[in-house]
């Protein structure tokens, strides 16, 4: 157990570490978001018209609409501009909170990975690497790819996420491959 324990927080601290990397400084996610010179005329736009926190679909049926009013709506908007847009009325920065949960978080899919990996006795390095880079990929085929798919996304604004599934977790299953095989 000690040594899942000492896997997973070394596992954890790289994954994070890739995070914080990835996102402040390599600046690898640079197309995940665009600027636009009006964006103070649009949020004022937004805060005066959305009631609420939530990611909104423009344009999009009331709910509770009918089978048939979707269709027609799919087929009033076909060509058409659209947007999705995730709504704050109140911007609140508590990193501290941010980071302990994303630790946490990265703390529990190394721990994870290592309790699936060794339920068949430790297996060689490769393997633990590969299945490192598997659960990666697995990550952002579930998150970003898929949404890439509903929501038509450029890949642009995806691409960081499939280099941190790549390097995080790659860089997680060399340490677990090495830590975990250790005598």
């Amino acid at each position: 157990m000690k040594k899942w324990l000492i896997g997973s927080i070394v596992g954890a601290i790289m994954v994070f570490a890739w995070q914080f990397l990835s996102w402040g400084v390599l600046d690898i996610h640079s197309g995940a978001f665009k600027y636009h010179p009006a964006q103070d005329s649009i949020v004022s736009h937004l805060s005066a018209t959305l009631g609420e926190d939530g990611s909104y679909m423009f344009p999009t049926v009331k709910p509770g609409a009918s089978q048939k009013e979707e269709e027609e709506l799919m087929e009033k908007i076909k060509g058409q501009p659209w947007a999705t847009v995730i709504f704050h009325k109140e911007y609140k920065s508590n990193m501290p909170l941010q980071m302990t949960r994303g630790f946490l978080v990265d703390l529990f899919l190394v721990f994870s990975l290592i309790y699936i990996l060794t339920r068949a006795g430790t297996p060689s390095a490769m393997r633990i690497f590969a299945a490192s880079i598997a659960i990666g990929l697995f990550t952002f085929l579930w998150g970003p790819y898929t949404a890439h798919n509903w929501f038509s996304l450029p890949m642009e604004m995806i691409k960081g996420d499939l280099i941190d599934a790549f390097a995080a977790w790659g860089l997680c299953g060399i340490w677990l491959g090495w830590w975990l095989n250790r005598r």
